[in-house]
């Protein structure tokens, strides 16, 4: 059994507070911030150009790669790390449209907005005629047709949680030929994912969230072994040169993967995020998603019991990702009351109070102690004050 009072003490948690927001970011890993000053003191301090060869830095894109591939079913030496997320998106995207003729991208509006604007904007570059087609999340499987190309989909919705069906959609949608992309942003180090098992083609994700990366830490792509030579990466940059150091004026892919890469490794990034995996070390995936479900079960129960908060999440733990969400109108003030008093969650527009459930540090107690909470705001009326109505930039 994984021992979550270890993995609590790897990291820093503020006095006081509360924290539910491990879904957008991270707490810090104690351990980060001596890596990062000693890569920068030992490595580029001492080492200066010399830490690409001696330090070994060229080659952390892949073996962060390894670490996190993991932690999400992937073969070895099938991810690569770099970039941010976004690209790693327009990288997936478009590999995958290289692979169909067809014109269709087939997504769901509770994929994260960022995601649809890049395959828009992909739409436009190419400008041949394909077409973004955004369905409700519980209308996928309907839709899936032989006139899609390219499925989509964010496997967690990041307003309410809702779990998509990963192995049985795609399954699906390569028994009628189209290509899967998976963003696996709110699922890496939230449940268990099997990328290989499921035969996905192309997956994607960040390390900020419930990886502990940091904030703009970098994000990661998967790229099925059947895929790995033939993919185009679209965005051809030096590093995914088969030899960036011979300097050939033309374009040749690289290896696999490696293709993929495509700027300089974030090499102060890359300290922190392998000081957060650390912390992954002996964690057994299935019991952190059974102690996730049962912080999320006893939220719920708690908040329901105290309050009259519609659940926006599904209702059946399986179902969900590692997050719950409740509406209420107000919701924006609501939550900044909450923060006020030390119990850290996030808002999404229109309406969604959200919380992260991650039991690498988090306990019953705190989720207790949350509701409690939440229930006196919205008992004693505080959160109505002027101040928690005025909207900050990052909500």
């Amino acid at each position: 059994m994984t021992d979550f009072a270890a993995t609590r003490c790897l990291f820093h948690l503020p006095e006081g507070m509360i924290y539910l927001d491990g879904n957008s970011l991270g707490p810090l890993p104690k351990s980060a911030a001596e890596r990062v000053a000693a890569m920068m003191r030992d490595e580029w301090g001492e080492m200066l150009i010399g830490g690409w060869n001696r330090a070994g830095w060229m080659a952390q894109p892949m073996a962060l790669g390894d670490r996190i591939g993991a932690l999400i079913g992937a073969e070895p030496g099938h991810v690569t790390v770099g970039d941010t997320l976004s690209i790693k998106v327009y990288q997936a995207l478009a590999a995958a449209l290289a692979m169909t003729d067809r014109k269709v991208i087939l997504s769901d509006n509770g994929n994260f907005p960022s995601d649809l604007y890049i395959a828009e904007g992909l739409i436009g570059t190419l400008g041949r005629g394909h077409e973004l087609r955004v369905v409700e999340p519980e209308a996928v499987e309907d839709t899936l047709d032989e006139s899609i190309g390219v499925l989509m989909l964010t496997e967690v919705d990041y307003r309410t949680g809702r779990l998509h069906d990963m192995k049985g959609l795609t399954e699906k949608a390569h028994a009628l030929g189209i290509v899967t992309v998976w963003d696996l942003a709110h699922s890496a180090g939230a449940l268990s994912v099997d990328v290989s098992g499921t035969r996905a083609d192309f997956a994607v994700g960040c390390t900020y969230k419930y990886l502990n990366g940091g904030p703009g830490a970098p994000a990661f792509i998967y790229v099925a072994p059947r895929h790995a030579e033939t993919a185009r990466p679209a965005l051809c940059g030096w590093l995914g040169h088969e030899a960036p150091f011979a300097f050939d004026p033309d374009y040749r892919p690289g290896a696999g993967v490696e293709r993929m890469r495509v700027g300089t490794p974030p090499i102060l990034q890359f300290a922190a995020l392998n000081a957060a995996l650390d912390a992954w070390d002996g964690v057994d995936m299935a019991d952190l998603r059974a102690a996730s479900q049962r912080l999320s079960e006893r939220f719920i129960a708690e908040v329901e019991a105290r309050t009259d908060l519609v659940l926006a999440s599904p209702r059946d733990p399986a179902r969900r990702g590692s997050q719950v969400s409740f509406r209420h109108p107000d919701g924006y003030a609501v939550m900044q009351a909450l923060i006020a008093r030390g119990v850290i969650g996030d808002f999404r527009a229109p309406d969604i109070l959200r919380f992260g459930f991650t039991p690498l540090y988090l306990g019953e107690e705190e989720v207790v102690e949350a509701a409690a909470i939440l229930s006196e705001i919205l008992t004693t009326g505080t959160w109505d004050r002027a101040e928690f109505h005025q909207r900050q930039a990052v909500t």
